[in-house]
């Protein structure tokens, strides 16, 4: 299962690869106490979860000491794949229920990812400010951009400058609104070749 990773990111670490490796066990083992990923997607969790998340490193590579913020976090998608890829960047991962934060703190310690953090906290109640934010679908993106749009720092050290870059599937164009016309969309199928990758999209909304 894990080779669908090395398949697309194939120059991991010695100790990237371990990590990576372990999401298994560790989310099967959670999953049974705290539901974070449907059950039936438990099998999929590389595919559907992981390099889903990854999805993001194919639109930018974070730099030595970017500042992201993950809202809606749940277990820790996109946070904790983007955070075993890119250990020199800070990521805080925020979710309003606070038993998922557990899940992400529990697992962040067992891989020693001292680049994470996890907050039980709604968007709008952090006073931090990011060089990026980060999601997967958590809300319509209107909502999501009036939680997040004061969060952003101001300098810019990164390939894109600093913004939103949220996952979503499907026709985006009325969601989207009067954004539209000022995000760019990334499609996950130009990266990877699975079928569950079709209709999903990296969006970067520029800051």
């Amino acid at each position: 299962m894990l080779s669908i990773i090395t398949k697309y990111f194939p120059e991991l670490t010695p100790t990237q690869f371990s990590q990576f490796e372990q999401l298994f066990k560790l989310y099967s083992h959670w999953n049974e106490q705290i539901n974070v990923i449907s059950r039936k997607d438990i099998d999929l969790l590389y595919e559907r979860h992981v390099l889903h998340s990854l999805g993001i490193a194919k639109v930018i590579k974070f730099k030595p000491n970017t500042q992201i913020l993950d809202v809606g976090s749940g277990g820790g998608f996109p946070g904790i794949p983007l955070a075993i890829l890119f250990p020199d960047s800070q990521f805080l991962l925020a979710d309003s229920i606070g038993k998922k934060i557990k899940v992400v703190n529990e697992i962040a310690t067992a891989l020693e990812l001292s680049n994470v953090r996890g907050m039980h906290s709604r968007a709008e109640d952090i006073d931090q400010k990011f060089h990026f934010v980060v999601s997967r679908a958590v809300t319509e993106f209107p909502v999501f951009y009036n939680w997040v749009r004061n969060k952003f720092l101001k300098e810019n050290f990164n390939d894109l400058p600093h913004g939103i870059l949220y996952l979503k599937g499907g026709d985006l164009k009325e969601e989207f609104g009067k954004f539209f016309d000022h995000a760019k969309f990334y499609d996950l199928k130009d990266y990877f070749n699975e079928e569950f990758f079709e209709t999903k999209k990296v969006v970067y909304y520029k800051m």
